[in-house]
């Protein structure tokens, strides 16, 4: 496994998404917090990152808006969805869209690495 990848991690809830970075950071991956869609697309302009994971529902900027503007800057990019609240539609419409994989929230961490790792794999 790619130990050193870089992870984009987009969530408004910045609690969440902090815990995630620490807990991938452990495990030996580069992570990135974005609390929001605009934050998410600018640091995609200025850096390179290996896998994408992205809240669907957020304020302002919408996950599958992220996704959009992300193909635009990286086509390539692997991007994991986080759904939550049962709206698993959002995920399949994602995976419609080109998303790797989805996720249901609460997280898996072990589920997530596994998705991660597959991304990776599947696109180098």
């Amino acid at each position: 496994m790619n130990s050193k990848a870089s992870i984009l991690l987009v969530d408004d809830e910045e609690e969440f998404v902090t815990t995630l970075a620490e807990r991938l950071e452990i495990r030996g991956f580069q992570p990135e917090a974005a609390t929001s869609g605009q934050q998410a697309v600018e640091l995609m302009e200025n850096r390179h990152f290996d896998v994408m994971v992205l809240d669907v529902k957020m304020p302002g900027m919408s996950g599958l808006k992220v996704m959009e503007k992300a193909r635009e800057l990286r086509p390539d990019l692997p991007i994991i969805l986080l759904t939550g609240h049962g709206s698993t539609d959002d995920g399949v419409q994602g995976m419609h869209q080109g998303a790797f994989d989805f996720l249901m929230k609460p997280l898996d961490i072990d589920e997530l690495i596994s998705k991660i790792s597959e991304a990776i794999a599947e696109n180098s």
